[in-house]
């Protein structure tokens, strides 16, 4: 990231930008701070260095075609990006995928939800390096790999797994691929120990670092893990159920935790929380799966597809938080309108209030802690 000095603003003593950076560069966004004895006393992140365009290029794709734009916004959360299209258009259609599809997608959903958050906490800039192997990816990365290599075994990509269709899946599990799901889960929870003490490690660092108040959360649309550290008990897999989260939820599954400190240990530690629901989860959606008949997991639908003229509104709890998509539609084959509303669009406004206050040498760790994808901020 390259820093330039500019002109001071109000009683700042220094103004920086960090920034820009070439778009081709994953991750990049403009910052710019003012500072007054090494503190933050303003942020104003500047969005639109890396956008993407992809609102009006769905405008001219058909919605088969559309699932390929629908997964690349989050690169992180490329499945839920596939259901949440998926699931506007069977809306318009009046469509049931079968239950198989059901449970199907939601533990891809669900396995979706911990390889981004192994991701985030991973990666953070820890204060001390990981002391293992050079060759060890350390405690996060470590678990997610044997994760992302059972989501490549059953869609054939790694980043992108196109596996959602209008109306169901591209293809159903095995039961072998089953099997190796219950193992590969166990794997990752032995490592989870490892990586929540790094973050305990970090704890006199992190608390108080980058407090988001309750208010602030509410103002700026805060969602998931960043809006429930700050107080707000909100998950829609519980508060407007959709797939399978009814049951998972009668059966006790589906656990919230909320915090109220609003500060990076909070979101850390319910980023870690979060992932342990999620694997109890993908295991329950396992389990129901491998006892089910072989049956379809997709509607059988015509070459073209097209949607009734209308509008609706259609929003999942992505691994990152609250994403919505607005679709309408004029009666053809491609969306008239398809508006998406995106956590990380909410959460790079959070740095405005929340960075104030942050000492600078510790500015990495106080925006990572909002579990940013700057793809779906420029989307």
């Amino acid at each position: 990231m390259v820093v330039g000095a500019g002109a001071a603003a109000g009683d700042a003593d220094l103004a920086l930008e960090l920034g820009d950076l070439h778009p081709s560069a994953h991750g990049a966004f403009r910052l710019h701070l003012s500072l007054t004895d090494g503190l933050v006393v303003a942020a104003d992140p500047e969005v639109g260095l890396l956008h993407r365009g992809a609102e009006k290029l769905f405008e001219v794709r058909d919605f088969r075609q559309g699932m390929v734009l629908a997964n690349r916004h989050d690169w992180l959360s490329a499945f839920a990006g596939e259901l949440g299209l998926a699931l506007a258009v069977e809306r318009l259609l009046g469509l049931h995928p079968p239950e198989r599809a059901t449970w199907t997608r939601t533990l891809l959903a669900e396995l979706t939800r911990v390889l981004a958050t192994l991701t985030f906490v991973g990666a953070f800039p820890y204060e001390e390096p990981w002391p293992g192997a050079p060759q060890e990816p350390p405690p996060g990365l470590r678990e997610r790999e044997p994760l992302q290599r059972l989501l490549e075994d059953l869609s054939g990509g790694r980043v992108h797994p196109m596996l959602a269709r209008v109306g169901g899946l591209a293809h159903a599990p095995s039961p072998e691929w089953l099997r190796q799901v219950t193992d590969t889960t166990a794997q990752v929870r032995a490592g989870l120990p490892d990586l929540r003490g790094r973050v305990d490690a970090e704890r006199p660092r992190t608390t108080g670092l980058a407090v988001l108040s309750r208010d602030d959360a509410v103002t700026v649309a805060a969602s998931g893990p960043v809006a429930r550290a700050s107080g707000l008990d909100l998950d829609l897999r519980r508060d407007d159920p959709y797939l399978a989260y009814p049951e998972l939820a009668e059966a006790g599954l589906l656990r919230v935790a909320v915090a109220d400190a609003g500060d990076t240990a909070a979101r850390l530690d319910l980023a870690l929380d979060q992932v342990e629901v999620a694997l109890d989860l993908v295991e329950a959606c396992a389990q129901r799966l491998a006892s089910m008949p072989d049956a379809p997991v997709s509607v059988r639908l015509p070459k073209v597809v097209r949607t009734p003229e209308g509008a609706t509104y259609v929003w999942t709890e992505a691994p990152t938080g609250v994403a919505g998509w607005y679709l309408v539609s004029r009666g053809d084959k491609t969306p008239w309108r398809l508006k998406l509303r995106t956590p990380s669009y909410a959460h790079v406004q959070a740095l405005a209030r929340a960075l104030p206050g942050t000492p600078l040498e510790s500015l990495p760790a106080a925006v990572a802690g909002f579990f940013l994808v700057v793809g779906d901020i420029d989307r």
